[in-house]
């Protein structure tokens, strides 16, 4: 069985405590090979790429839009200097999460923007693919990658799709690939549903967003939160059940989607072609 790869979770988030070490015990049985763990901001930087050497995972570095309402400068510089400080560490495998977020209005949107046009350029100066936080925003994404691609294809992912046909198509047409995960399963997500099932299928990764972004089965509504029930954590083990809801969608087998989605995730962070090949959880057939 050829393993999965979690494109983006955050493994670090309070909402793990302690559990790390379990949590992704039970990852690597369910069979997600590896796992990528986007920083936020400057302060989980360490946190992050500690992690993932502990754990036999990648990791990437970046300002979150929601995150740069405290960013200043010195911030872009601290990533600059970590990015060269660990230029030859294989586990660092791209810039991110980086991106622009219209969903949240009381974000500052031109400084946003200014953070994000900044580590676009950044990713250029360092060779790194990017991981790409597109909420509501992807048209404006679009129009920074053109701005610093300067017509040069890019590498990365735009995480957790959700914009339309076009949109994905123009994605695409820049070289990334679409990050697809718990929403899909679903039924009302008819947008990302209808997307997941109808692009090609050496467009789309597989990740998480753990502990957010859960799955339908592990998801409470706030009604029910407030009679008592408690928010289900997401975590990379349910990424496996996560794919066969959408290879259902395509009509493929499981299995296949696990190898198209390991290809293309290879194809986007082709830095973790090594850390797989050494991971020993699972080798993807590609």
């Amino acid at each position: 069985m050829t393993g999965f790869i979690d494109t983006h979770c955050h493994l670090d988030a309070p909402e793990f405590g302690d559990e790390g070490t379990a949590v992704r015990a039970r990852a690597g049985a369910a069979g997600v090979a590896l796992c990528v763990i986007p920083a936020v901001a400057v302060f989980n930087f360490a946190t992050v790429r500690t992690l993932a050497h502990a754990q036999g995972d990648a990791y990437a570095l970046g300002i979150h839009p929601l995150c740069t309402g405290d960013a200043q400068e010195a911030d872009l510089q601290a990533l600059d200097a970590e990015l060269t400080a660990h230029r030859d560490d294989p586990r660092l495998v791209a810039v991110g999460e980086i991106g622009l977020d219209y969903f949240v209005p009381e974000l500052d949107g031109p400084k946003q923007a200014h953070f994000f046009h900044a580590q676009l350029q950044l990713a250029r100066a360092h060779d790194l693919p990017v991981i790409i936080h597109v909420r509501r925003s992807v048209d404006q994404v679009l129009k920074h990658l053109r701005q610093v691609g300067a017509g040069r294809p890019w590498r990365g992912i735009a995480h957790a799709f959700n914009g339309s046909e076009q949109q994905a198509k123009a994605c695409i047409d820049l070289g990334l690939k679409l990050g697809f995960g718990g929403t899909l399963t679903f039924e009302r997500a008819l947008q990302v549903r209808r997307l997941a099932a109808s692009l090609p299928l050496d467009a789309i990764v597989m990740e998480t967003d753990a502990p957010d972004i859960q799955p339908h089965w592990l998801y409470r509504t706030r009604e029910e939160r407030e009679a008592g029930a408690a928010q289900g954590r997401n975590e990379p083990a349910e990424l496996p059940r996560i794919a066969a809801v959408l290879a259902q969608l395509r009509g493929i087998t499981t299995e296949e989607l696990a190898q198209a989605s390991t290809r293309n995730a290879l194809d986007a962070l082709p830095r973790l072609s090594v850390l797989l090949s050494r991971s020993g959880r699972g080798q993807a057939r590609v």
